[in-house]
């Protein structure tokens, strides 16, 4: 799958690097944005401490 992401990729090596690296961002910053939370929000999370008397 990777192999295929980098052939469809235009331009010499470096401007892939560059543009694999925006790709890599731009998920992560979606990840942290909307999927998380909402993940969050739907398991039954408990409030719970660690810790001595």
């Amino acid at each position: 799958m990777y192999a295929a992401l980098w052939r469809v990729l235009p331009g010499p090596i470096w401007v892939r690097i560059i543009l694999v690296l925006i790709l890599v961002v731009a998920v992560l910053a979606v990840l942290a944005t909307w999927v998380y939370p909402w993940i969050d929000g739907i398991l039954n999370s408990q409030e719970a401490t660690v810790g001595g008397a």
